[in-house]
């Protein structure tokens, strides 16, 4: 984990694209997207079955590594409204086991359209909610043009993609936008076992953070938090 100052608060990014929120005790994931592979099997693309699991190894590792007492995922939980039922019994069990273990909230993505939320609860546990507001801070699913408080979203699956040295480099990482006050915006990596990547500075990342004065990529690099320019400002 590195630290990472944001929004005027100080937050842990971890290897494995999680966020820690240490005066909260938060744990912030965003895009699981559970039962992918399940999704692509029904229109005749098998992929191994066991990325939900995989996934949740990883949420698991990440609470146990960070000492979370709350999860917070924001939104494309499930590839599809259907994902909840086609969860296999393994799956489901590991999955009940983390909501029970902390205060864990669903933020619903669009993937997650269709959900029906009262049997969500009541078979996998958590809460479920659109957005929230917790110490200022606004967590949702996709960021919001023009947004002027701080938030943290998911949404775009953001991968840093450089060449160095004639090498084609490709890895997930968050964006931050810095507005010159204590504000700013972030979009969380892509979480799920089975997510691709937008590349960071694609223009649709870039809109919607604005208004911003610069956008970075920051991802952990040898225990260090790195930094890559994106998008400066006019003068």
């Amino acid at each position: 984990m590195v630290p990472l100052s944001f929004a005027g608060d100080e937050f842990l990014l971890t290897t494995g694209r999680a966020l820690y929120w240490p005066r909260e005790q938060a744990l912030l994931v965003a895009d699981l997207h559970l039962e992918k592979a399940s999704f692509y099997a029904q229109y005749g693309q098998p992929l191994p079955p066991y990325d939900s699991r995989e996934t949740l190894e990883r949420v698991a590792l990440a609470i146990r590594e960070t000492g979370a007492r709350r999860v917070y995922t924001l939104g494309d939980n499930f590839h599809d409204s259907a994902g909840p039922t086609r969860l296999e019994p393994h799956a489901a069990g590991m999955l009940a086991a983390l909501t029970r273990a902390t205060d864990w909230v669903w933020i619903t993505g669009n993937h997650d359209q269709g959900v029906e939320g009262a049997a969500m609860e009541n078979r996998l546990g958590g809460e479920l909610a659109e957005e929230l507001a917790i110490a200022g801070m606004v967590l949702r699913h996709r960021a919001k043009p023009g947004e002027v408080r701080p938030e943290l979203s998911g949404h775009y699956h953001p991968r840093l993609q450089i060449t160095v040295r004639e090498r084609h480099i490709r890895r997930p990482c968050a964006v931050v936008s810095r507005n010159g006050n204590e504000g700013g915006r972030m979009v969380l990596p892509a979480f799920g076992a089975l997510t691709g990547g937008m590349d960071a500075a694609d223009p649709a990342i870039l809109a919607a953070l604005q208004p911003a004065r610069a956008i970075d990529a920051v991802l952990p690099a040898g225990g260090k938090l790195a930094r890559f320019p994106l998008w400066r400002a006019a003068a």
